[in-house]
């Protein structure tokens, strides 16, 4: 049986697909970040499960464990606190393992704080540029404030309440005016989104409010969306076996847009 990666509620128990539902109850072993945070939507949904716990200070413990049985034919499911294992969560090594073993390794797809974030921010494009967990520190947020300014589409992190106001801060001070959105406790019962600018976002959030936070920023100032329809065809390009340098001269070429602004913006 093929590795299933599963997906599951961001915050609302209710949102998870009926078929991670079936994979869970047939799984022989689930591995979870936290059992207890799994037995609680199990149990919501009236199913029984054996639970082993697969985290960032047991994966390669774990993997190496898993492997002669996923061999063998036991049936493992995987799924994380919530959303998708793997992105910003335990999962990504043991997925690369049991590929590399010549195992197979099928995803159930569902609920995403990233997308959610995204459309409810109304900052949604044609792109977006995923960023993680933001990193730590002034120089560092201000050094990626700096790289995003020529970003023409929006970007989704995910942020710490506690370290949210000095996020907030920092990007007041890069880029004062840039559209951002704060989506606090997506989908569940105390959900907030708040929009604005960087200087109103944080004066909203002087204190650190309560609840998982994903931070949505707008196009940066410095980008121009003149560029885009080159930078798209740089991107063409490149999925076709372009080198980047090569297909950023070509398009700088056909309009006129500087190749070295086209290389950096697709990179």
């Amino acid at each position: 049986m093929p590795l299933a990666v599963c997906a599951t509620p961001i915050g609302n128990l209710e949102d998870v697909t009926l078929r991670v539902l079936a994979e869970l109850a047939a799984a022989d072993v689930v591995l979870c970040e936290d059992t207890r945070h799994t037995r609680g939507l199990l149990q919501r949904h009236g199913i029984e499960a054996r639970l082993v716990s697969y985290h960032e200070h047991n994966e390669a413990q774990r993997t190496a464990e898993l492997l002669p049985r996923l061999a063998a034919g036991e049936r493992v499911a995987l799924v994380s606190d919530a959303g998708m294992p793997g992105v910003s969560d335990p999962g990504a090594r043991l997925v690369r393992a049991v590929l590399e073993a010549g195992l197979e390794v099928t995803v159930l797809p569902g609920p995403s704080a990233v997308e959610t974030a995204l459309v409810a921010s109304g900052l949604v494009a044609e792109q977006y540029r995923f960023l993680g967990f933001l990193p730590r520190g002034e120089k560092r947020l201000a050094g990626l404030w700096s790289e995003l300014e020529a970003w023409p589409w929006s970007a989704v992190a995910f942020e710490s309440p506690q370290r949210l106001p000095a996020t907030l801060r920092s990007l007041a001070a890069a880029a004062p005016e840039r559209e951002a959105a704060v989506c606090r406790e997506l989908t569940k019962r105390f959900e907030e989104i708040a929009r604005g600018t960087a200087t109103e976002l944080a004066g909203r959030f002087s204190e650190p409010p309560k609840g998982e936070i994903t931070l949505v920023l707008g196009p940066g100032a410095g980008a121009r969306p003149d560029d885009a329809p080159a930078l798209e065809a740089v991107g063409e390009l490149v999925a076709a076996g372009v080198p980047r340098k090569q297909a950023a001269e070509i398009v700088s070429r056909l309009t006129g847009v500087a190749r070295n602004r086209l290389y950096k913006q697709s990179l």
